[in-house]
C-alpha cells in the first residue's frame, strides 16, 4: 500500500487563495519551519528530516499547489496560475493561517524555486532560507546548454505550449515519472516501494498541473527573476544551498551563481543523489539546524 501520511503529524486543509487549499502536515512546537517538496514527489519526501526537526520546531510540510493532495487549479491560459510568485504567496498564506507571520523556509528542487521566490517577494516573512539541489530559474536556463544538458530534457518538454506534453506524459505517466526516481537516486533503497507508489499515484493524477508548473518556469518565472536581477534585489536573510556537483559536469560555478543572489550564503556540495533529504537525511537535518542558528 502507498504511504500517504507522515506518522505523528496532524493534517489540515488550509485555504490559501480563491479556490485553492493546500494539504499540510504539521507537528512539533517552537520556531516554525516550512519544508517544500520537489519533483516528482510530495511532502512525504521530508519524512525523516521533519520527524527530527519536530523535536524542537513547529514543522509544516505542505503539498505544493498542483501536487499531491493539494488543489490543482486549471492553468486556463494564465501563466500566473503556477508562477512561483503565486506558489510562494500560497506558502506565506499557509503559514499565516497557521499563526506564523515569520518562519524559516526550506525547499528541494521545485520547492526550492518556490522558496527562492518567497525569499525575494516576502523578506519580512522568511527568516532563513535553504534551497536543495537547484539553481535559480534564470541561472538554470543560462547554464543548460549543449549535449551535457540532455539530462534536463523534461524541462524543454514541459515548456511546450499546452496539449502535446500533457498527452505524451499521460500516455505513460508511471514510466515517465518513475524514470526520474530511478535515475536521480544514488541509493534506490532511499525511496522504498510504498513511498514510490505514493509518488507515482500523486503524479499520475496531476499531469496537467505539473506540466503547468514547469511551463511557468520557462516563461513568467524567468521574467520575474530578470526583473529582480535588473533591480539588484538580493536575499536579506541567511541562505544555505546544498547541491550535487553540477558545475563540474556543466562547466559553471554554482556557488558563484548563488552568491550573486545571496550575500549571506553557505554553499556546500553533497555526495548523495538528487533526493538528498531521503538519501542522506542526517546531513540535511544538520545543515538546516546550522542555518537556523545563523
Amino acid at each position: 500500500m502507498p504511504l500517504t501520511r507522515l506518522p505523528h503529524f496532524a493534517y489540515q486543509r488550509v485555504r490559501v487563495a480563491d479556490g485553492v487549499s493546500l494539504n499540510a502536515a504539521v507537528a512539533g512546537s517552537g520556531s516554525p519551519i516550512v519544508l517544500l517538496h520537489g519533483f516528482p514527489q510530495t511532502h512525504l519526501m521530508w519524512r525523516h528530516v521533519a520527524a527530527d526537526l519536530a523535536a524542537d520546531h513547529t514543522v509544516i510540510c505542505p503539498d505544493l499547489r498542483g501536487y499531491g493532495a493539494s488543489d490543482k487549479p486549471a492553468e486556463g491560459g494564465d501563466p500566473l496560475t503556477y508562477a512561483k510568485r503565486t506558489m510562494a504567496a500560497d506558502v506565506v498564506a499557509l503559514a499565516r493561517a497557521l499563526g506564523h507571520e515569520r518562519f524559516a523556509l526550506a525547499g528541494h528542487d521545485r520547492g526550492a524555486l518556490v522558496a527562492f521566490r518567497a525569499g525575494l517577494d516576502h523578506p519580512s516573512a522568511v527568516t532563513h532560507l535553504a534551497c536543495l539541489d537547484v539553481l535559480p530559474t534564470l541561472d538554470m536556463w543560462d547554464v543548460m546548454r549543449g549535449t551535457s544538458a540532455a539530462v534536463g530534457y523534461h524541462l524543454y518538454l514541459m515548456a511546450q505550449p499546452p496539449g502535446l506534453p500533457e498527452r505524451m506524459i499521460s500516455a505513460s505517466a508511471d514510466a515517465f515519472f518513475g524514470s526520474f526516481l530511478d535515475a536521480w537516486a544514488n541509493d534506490p533503497r532511499a525511496i522504498p516501494a510504498d513511498v514510490r507508489a505514493a509518488y507515482l499515484d500523486a503524479c499520475r493524477d496531476a499531469v496537467p498541473s505539473i506540466v503547468a508548473d514547469y511551463r511557468a518556469s520557462a516563461g513568467i518565472d524567468v521574467e520575474h527573476d530578470e526583473a529582480d536581477r535588473a533591480a539588484g534585489h538580493q536575499f536579506a536573510m541567511p541562505v544555505t544551498v546544498l547541491q550535487q556537483d553540477w558545475g563540474a559536469a556543466l562547466g559553471f560555478d554554482a556557488a558563484a551563481r548563488w552568491r550573486a543572489w545571496a550575500p549571506d550564503l553557505h554553499h556546500a556540495t553533497v555526495s548523495c543523489g538528487h533526493f538528498m533529504a531521503e538519501e542522506d537525511p542526517e546531513t540535511i537535518t544538520a545543515a538546516l539546524r546550522d542555518l537556523l542558528k545563523r
